[in-house]
């Protein structure tokens, strides 16, 4: 499984590490991804979801049942 948010495909982006005489070092931006279940209740079962802070927001929101079709949306176009 990638390190993406399920939800918005945030993934990981490159910076540089820039020190205090600043020396550039190539480094990688982690996104906050978490485990997360939610129950929905059209299917009577729990979803566990990895999805960033930002995408928790966004299912808040919405509301789980929108998250999961967005979900479906993003695995049918292939991204």
């Amino acid at each position: 499984m990638p390190k993406q948010c399920q939800l918005l495909g945030t993934h990981a982006s490159t910076g540089n590490t820039v020190s205090h005489s600043h020396r550039k070092t190539r480094r990688t931006f982690s996104p906050n991804l978490q485990s997360k279940r939610y129950w929905v209740p059209s299917q009577g079962r729990y979803v566990t979801l990895t999805v960033s802070a930002k995408g928790m927001k966004t299912i808040d929101r919405i509301g789980i049942e929108a998250a999961l079709a967005r979900i479906e949306r993003r695995a049918s176009h292939g991204r």
